[in-house]
């Protein structure tokens, strides 16, 4: 080292370092890395000294550690000694890394700021000027008169709770040490540490943004922390109570982080409200009215689904860089909770919370009358109402605000927005506090709006204003941020409306702003007064959660409204059912025993403003059907136009839309299919699958297989191989502005044609779609999944000549149901002396004294299966399709109920493909065609399979994958 006398000035090394990165802030250097392996990343740190620098920085390899890592998490000092072992590197290279080198010459403010961020300490930063109203213990009354609107700190209401004296790091670490716990961190990876690893991680880390536990199934994993607190009182109204198990949206988390950690700004999911408790350590909380964005927060909403992404700084470097920047009138509300203490956050609220100190807390969301309507409009289908809830009237367009849309009274339901044509909104909040709605014209200009200018009301009906006119709540994509899903959350309000008849007024008005109810229920009116159906009870005038259109259940019938895809899928839909029918009528099958009678069936439209009802049994073409000028396929001249072989036509073409764009296309927005079933008497095996007995579920089994045999002999309709539209055979369509690959078909029977192209088409757009659903799908093996589906899918029909020369499919082509779930199996009660019979499907009904299935005493009785329902996705193709939903949502993986149905089944899934040379290999596995439909299925069938068989997260390949879920498969006889 130089003496200082005799030191020459440092020379600046980073543009040198840099070369013609040196133009790039720090900031945006940080950032590319973060996008890099860690392999890259240590190769990049021997460029230069700079890039050095840069490579060894700690955030970024907790960056990439956590985009690597996966379940159980143990950290190992440091986060790139923690990267690093996740690589397996060689010994060698592992202590290398230890030493680390020093530069002078180099100086970053973005990486001080960061620095200091990740050493700075709390102790003083407490904030005790009680914005946040405090109070003692008080009644519900009290509570819904003052409390309920804005945040409050409640004391006293934790004090005779276990968890108050119990839950301390040093005793939940000897009782829970070995107990891994969820981690919260900015990544889609599920990853959890065990107790002892998360302290001994808490104790030496110098984050940032700390880990933080944030576990909403610790009441699974530590059952005995549920026993150490109790819910308040004033929050025992749950109307997410009715539902069970899975089907509840996450409501509770144990929380537990260091100093530094905390949530950053935020709004509770689904617009639910919550209740926070504190027993060890200090929080500092910040909120904002609804509506009100916090500065330095971008808001993103997706104009396709609605989705709102929230894109905000770790809520220590908010209250470090931007917090001194607002004026007093901006700042938000604020408190320091102490131990014992009880916030309240309302619906809609903005909140941040920073830990001063090692915290431990326990909190809850919930739905309760007073935000039960905003959560419901938080689930409907479209995009403004979303951005507005969050962001106010920033989120609109300024035409929308010039419109009247921020004078109009709450009244008024007459307001119309012009449709926003953007994929997606930013709203934010500068740093110099000006409030912008970043939303480029054409011109590429950006429109801003001040503060001042917003007249916000967090009043339902002024924010049901901007719900989107013509929404359809089973068309509209479902928002992947939704805390619960399509049918789940319709589950929900039928669950309510049934068992809270006291809530009615205020759950139809939940129901109207969630799946539109109200416009479901006049056309059902419609239909059974064409019908002379009996009026409708009370009971009956909500759809039920099943399925994927409205349905609705009536004392004898159920009436079944056609929507899903838009009106030209509906037709086929409906078309093809009715064909369906008429062919089980036509050959006398068994299978018509067990699916319910028709009753009637038609089409509904809207003619000079009034409604009109036409029937329709499935043949011909009606006159208000050829008005749309639909693509008929040649079809007009068959008995049945809008039948199976017109619908596999139609799905082909659409193989690549989307259902917005399906739904949109044809124009006929105003007209509705419909059918009238009888109502299957007993109850769906959904809601016995817990009650039933060993005997009872192999029946059950036994009666799939006997069943599905029952529909997969059926003859299929005879395929002209004229009717493929001249389109479908000569000019490949073009997607996303290429044209498609030609499939050669040129060997393949006709009636296989469609089958073979759709796969294809399927294949076309696989990884987005995978990397779409995300968890619990593990992203190695999307990256993985073009290697696994074959390139040409006609080797899957293992194609063969036979002795005159023709060519032959080694698979039967079948009807099939494509939807025989745990909902569309009905069961019955029937004697106990019937349970040895043999054969669950030749029992009878339940003599006198018997209930649903229990005899005047209380006995648990048998029950047996009587029909399968929902023919809404009848398909033909390939027999195996069927047998995907029945293994993994009947059977939920269990091989012995799978050994089970393939023995009632008998019938060859495929004839023996090495007998016409494929040779064996993959394609002769029944496993690997069973794998590779699940992967090209429409629904998320691979986040079944990853949830029911966790351990296959790690798995290595999808042969893995394949030969755990689908091995059975290759030991089955029913061969030809």
């Amino acid at each position: 080292m130089q003496n200082s006398d005799q030191a020459l000035p440092v020379k600046d090394r980073r543009p040198h370092a840099l070369g013609d990165l040196k133009i790039i802030p720090d900031e945006i250097i940080c950032s590319m890395l973060e996008h890099l392996t860690p392999r890259d990343v240590g190769r990049l740190a021997c460029v230069s000294s700079v890039m050095y620098i840069f490579c060894n920085e700690e955030p970024l390899w907790m960056s990439l550690c956590l985009k690597k890592a996966s379940g159980l998490l143990q950290y190992k000092g440091s986060w790139k000694k923690t990267a690093l072992h996740l690589e397996d590197p060689p010994i060698e290279y592992d202590e290398s890394c230890t030493r680390l080198l020093h530069f002078d010459g180099f100086y970053s403010p973005f990486l001080y700021r960061r620095y200091y961020r990740c050493h700075t300490v709390l102790d003083g930063f407490s904030f005790d000027s009680q914005l946040v109203k405090r109070k003692k213990i008080v009644t519900r009354e009290e509570f819904d008169r003052e409390c309920a609107e804005e945040p409050i700190l409640l004391s006293g209401l934790a004090d005779t709770w276990p968890a108050r004296n119990t839950w301390t790091i040093d005793q939940l670490l000897t009782r829970y040490g070995d107990t891994a716990f969820r981690i919260s961190q900015r990544s889609v990876r599920s990853i959890s540490m065990k107790f002892k690893d998360y302290v001994a991680y808490m104790n030496v880390q110098h984050d940032e943004d700390p880990l933080y536990i944030f576990d909403y199934k610790f009441g699974e994993n530590a059952q005995g922390l549920l026993e150490d607190y109790r819910v308040p009182d004033l929050f025992q109204e749950d109307l997410f109570n009715v539902l069970d198990g899975d089907m509840r949206p996450s409501y509770r988390w144990v929380i537990i982080g260091p100093q530094r950690s905390g949530a950053s700004w935020h709004v509770d999911p689904a617009l639910t409200s919550a209740w926070n408790t504190l027993l060890c350590g200090r929080k500092r909380w910040a909120l904002y009215p609804p509506g009100r964005v916090p500065l330095g927060v971008t808001v993103h909403v997706n104009e396709d689904d609605g989705d709102v992404n929230i894109e905000t700084p770790s809520s220590l470097e908010w209250w470090l860089d931007f917090y001194p920047l607002l004026a007093d009138d901006d700042k938000p509300i604020e408190c320091t909770q102490l131990p014992g203490e009880t916030i309240v956050v309302p619906s809609g609220w903005w909140h941040c919370i920073l830990n001063l100190e090692t915290t431990i807390a326990v909190t809850q969301n919930f739905v309760d009358s007073k935000n039960f309507e905003f959560v419901c409009l938080d689930f409907a289908p479209g995009y403004r109402h979303k951005g507005v809830c969050r962001a106010g009237l920033l989120a609109l367009e300024e035409e929308s605000l010039e419109g009247g849309g921020k004078n109009t009274s709450a009244g008024d339901h007459d307001m119309s927005y012009p449709d926003l044509t953007r994929k997606e909104k930013r709203v934010r909040v500068n740093r110099c506090g000006e409030i912008q709605n970043h939303e480029e014209d054409t011109n590429g200009v950006s429109k801003n709006y001040n503060s001042s200018k917003q007249d916000f009301s967090y009043d339902i009906n002024f924010l049901a204003k901007f719900l989107d006119e013509d929404r359809d709540h089973y068309n509209f994509p479902w928002s992947s941020g939704n805390c619960t899903g399509k049918r789940e959350m319709r589950e929900w309000l039928y669950k309510l409306w049934v068992g809270k008849p006291e809530m009615r007024e205020l759950i139809w008005k939940g129901a109207c702003l969630a799946l539109n109810a109200g416009k479901w229920l006049e056309l059902l009116e419609e239909i059974c007064n064409f019908h002379k159906l009996p009026t409708l009870t009370a009971e009956e005038k909500l759809p039920v959660g099943n399925g994927s259109n409205p349905v609705y259940l009536m004392a004898d019938c159920v009436v079944k409204i056609f929507v899903e895809g838009g009106f030209e899928s509906s037709i086929y839909g409906l078309g093809t059912e009715l064909e369906f029918y008429s062919l089980l009528a036509k050959v006398n099958s068994p299978l018509k025993n067990y699916i319910p009678d028709v009753l009637a069936s038609g089409i509904l439209y809207v003619e000079n403003g009034s409604y009109t009802i036409v029937p329709w049994d499935g043949k011909g073409v009606l006159d208000v059907i050829g008005k749309c000028n639909l693509t008929l396929l040649n079809c007009k001249q068959e008995e049945f136009p809008f039948g199976i072989w017109s619908k596999k036509q139609f799905e082909y073409r659409s193989a690549w839309m989307s259902v917005s764009k399906l739904s949109t296309s044809d124009g006929c927005n105003r007209i509705w299919p419909y059918i009238i079933t009888k109502r299957c008497k007993g109850k769906m095996f959904a809601q016995l699958r817990d009650a039933l007995s060993g005997e009872d579920v192999l029946n059950l089994a036994s009666f799939l297989g006997e069943q599905l045999r029952n529909l997969h002999l059926l003859p299929c309709p005879p395929f002209n191989e004229s009717s493929l539209s001249d389109k479908l055979k000569t000019e490949p369509p073009f997607n996303n502005g290429f044209v498609e690959d030609v499939v050669d078909t040129s060997s393949v029977p006709a009636e296989w044609e469609i089958f073979i192209r759709t796969l294809a088409r399927k294949k076309k757009n696989l990884v987005n779609r995978l990397t779409a659903w995300g968890h619990p799908i593990p992203k190695a093996l999307i990256d993985k999944v073009d290697e696994y589906i074959p390139d040409d899918f006609v080797k899957l029909l293992d194609i063969y000549q036979d002795e005159n020369g023709l060519n032959k499919v080694c698979k039967p082509c079948s009807w099939i149901h494509s939807d025989i779930m745990d909902d569309n199996v009905y069961m019955e009660p029937c004697c106990a002396s019937s349970r040895s019979n043999g054969n669950a499907a030749d029992t009878g009904p339940m003599v006198n004294g018997s209930i649903n299935g229990y005899d005047e005493f209380g006995e648990a009785k048998s029950w047996h299966c009587s029909h399968i329902i929902d023919f809404s996705n009848l398909s033909i193709g390939d027999p195996i399709y069927d047998v995907i939903p029945i293994h993994l949502d009947i059977f939920r993986g269990d091989s012995s109920l799978f050994k089970q149905f393939l023995e009632s089944y008998k019938l060859p899934l495929v004839r023996r493909m090495q007998q016409h040379g494929s040779g064996g290999g993959k394609f002769s596995r029944l496993s690997y065609h069973a794998m590779c439909y699940c992967i090209l299925h429409d629904d998320n069938v691979l986040g079944t399979i990853f949830s029911t068989w966790k351990e296959l997260r790690t798995a290595k390949s999808w042969e893995e994958v394949e030969m755990t879920v689908w091995g059975e498969l290759n030991n089955y006889k029913g061969y030809a």
